[in-house]
């Protein structure tokens, strides 16, 4: 092979090449704050980097879902300490109905307002985050239950699916999703069959069904399926609380998780920017002098020694 480029220029031209491969790298790295932009930057250790990557977009999806099963908690919270409040007021107004003194008219207004509990009872039952019925177990498109005062139990089952979601402890393991409004409202007797004594709904409208009918030992014997329902409802909300501690701590643990691996992509990742800035500088310098050097050659060839 013959070649017109004598090996001083080929020396040259190598140098050259060099210098500006260096100022090309320095240059993207201080543009993009990256060392490694493509595969071929460093292919020991984009591996790794892929893993660490998609490390950190798993853990930032458990910490939206983490995000919105703490909204949904905190709102399952509040809707039971409502629910509670409301069992206290139906139970004073059992204990009024009870007395001597209350007449089938009183009785009859009482059962209206013990009425309006039961409706506003369902309400909570359908409570609703970002589109989404919190009770309603894996058909949270739909209420499990719906109020229809035609009805002699006006409290209507649309469906009764069962909450088997589970939220992701980035920690380890997971952490049970919801409770359904079955569960906590309507609760059922598993032996027996039927709604069992701490059934809130059965006890709202079991006394609205006493005061209506001006009973009295019925409307006293509905006290104790009130009382037993708000029991049952503040161990419902006992449920939320605890899985409120296990979702911060599952979020503080994901937060510091992000660190960690944010710090170990940078670790990788990231470019020296003012050494990479500084090399740049030197690089440049070194460009210019090299051509300054060979413009100062004498350049000579055969013709220059004949006459």
């Amino acid at each position: 092979m013959i070649t017109n480029v004598d090996p001083n220029s080929a020396m040259f031209l190598n140098g050259i090449n060099r210098i500006e491969a260096n100022i090309s790298t320095a240059s993207n790295q201080v543009s993009s704050g990256l060392q490694i932009t493509v595969a071929s930057d460093s292919p020991d250790q984009i591996g790794m980097l892929l893993q660490l990557r998609a490390n950190l977009a798993q853990n930032t999806q458990v910490q939206s879902n983490l995000t919105l099963a703490g909204s949904n908690a905190q709102a399952a919270d509040s809707a039971l300490t409502a629910s509670i409040q409301l069992m206290d007021t139906a139970t004073t107004l059992a204990t009024q109905g009870a007395t001597t003194t209350s007449t089938a008219t009183s009785r009859d207004s009482l059962a209206q307002q013990v009425q309006s509990i039961l409706q506003e009872m369902v309400s909570i039952s359908q409570t609703n985050v970002q589109g989404a019925y919190i009770f309603s177990g894996d058909q949270s498109q739909t209420p499990q239950y719906t109020y229809d005062p035609t009805q002699a139990d006006p409290v209507v089952t649309q469906q009764n699916a069962a909450s088997t979601g589970q939220i992701e402890n980035p920690a380890g393991g997971t952490i049970a999703a919801s409770l359904t409004a079955q569960q906590i409202f309507d609760d059922q007797d598993p032996v027996a069959g039927g709604p069992a004594t701490d059934n809130a709904f059965n006890a709202l409208n079991t006394l609205v069904t006493a005061l209506n009918n001006n009973d009295t030992a019925g409307i006293a014997s509905s006290i104790s399926l009130l009382q037993q329902s708000s029991v049952h409802l503040n161990n419902m909300q006992s449920f939320y609380g605890n899985q409120e501690d296990q979702i911060q701590s599952a979020n503080t643990y994901a937060s510091n998780f992000n660190i960690q691996l944010q710090t170990q992509i940078s670790s990788i990742q990231d470019a020296d920017v003012p050494t990479a800035a500084t090399e740049l500088t030197e690089a440049n310098t070194q460009l210019q002098a090299a051509m300054q050097m060979e413009g100062q050659l004498p350049h000579t060839s055969l013709f220059s020694f004949l006459g």
